[in-house]
């Protein structure tokens, strides 16, 4: 019994700690073939509009010598082109409209947006939030570069076309048009379309005044008739 409590007086022996070897780096790993990053070619930006830079070195000048415009800022530009297309039986035949918003992106190269009914009509069994058609709003470059297809491809494609009429002046230098059929415009595929429909073209300028308006359009290539509005 001594023996044994002898045994569990004596502390124990601790065993030396072995020391940490350091790791070792691991070797890089080779990149594979999937790996391998391709450096992507670089996207060149698309050219700027000719018909933009026409109306800067020619347009611009001619017009501030015609009307003798002290301050460049007078002179007229071009701000927006506005694309409307109504659909009355959009309520019945929903397909039409969607016809109708592929054919405008197709033409003007920009999703248009869904024109819905602001109030409610019985005579014309509207109601208010009704989808009637679809619009779009063009800006900068796609602006000038819709205006010179629709100057040298789409208007001399219209039917018994002698010269667009000059008294859809609004008094305020804003230019509205109408178009019977779509079909002017070569981006529209015959074998596609299901029906023919017409829309309105709304051309807004800066001039504030028809004359100005008129001079500014005619010298981008709008072809006019000979007679000229009355000026406001």
């Amino acid at each position: 019994m001594a023996d044994e409590k002898e045994k569990e007086q004596k502390p124990k022996q601790q065993q030396p700690k072995q020391e940490k070897q350091p790791k070792k780096p691991k070797a890089p790993k080779e990149e594979t073939k999937a790996e391998a990053v391709v450096p992507e070619e670089p996207v060149e930006p698309a050219p700027r509009a000719r018909l933009w830079d026409f109306y800067e070195q020619q347009v611009r000048g001619k017009l501030q010598q015609q009307f003798a415009f002290q301050n460049p800022h007078q002179i007229p530009r071009l701000k927006k082109i506005v694309l409307n297309v109504g659909m009355g039986d959009a309520s019945k035949n929903p397909k039409g409209l969607e016809a109708a918003v592929a054919e405008l992106a197709a033409i003007t190269g920009q999703h248009p947006v869904v024109t819905r009914a602001k109030k409610a009509i019985a005579n014309f069994n509207l109601r208010e939030g009704q989808a009637i058609g679809c619009a779009v709003t063009l800006r900068g470059g796609r602006m000038y570069e819709f205006l010179d297809r629709f100057i040298s491809i789409a208007v001399p494609r219209m039917r018994d076309f002698r010269g667009l009429p000059t008294k859809s002046f609004d008094g305020r230098g804003n230019y509205t048009l109408g178009i019977k059929e779509q079909m002017i415009f070569p981006e529209i595929d015959y074998d596609k379309v299901e029906r023919i429909h017409g829309m309105d073209i709304t051309f807004v300028t800066s001039a504030g005044r028809d004359d100005t308006a008129l001079a500014l359009l005619r010298e981008l290539g709008m072809p006019f008739r000979v007679e000229t509005p009355v000026a406001a």
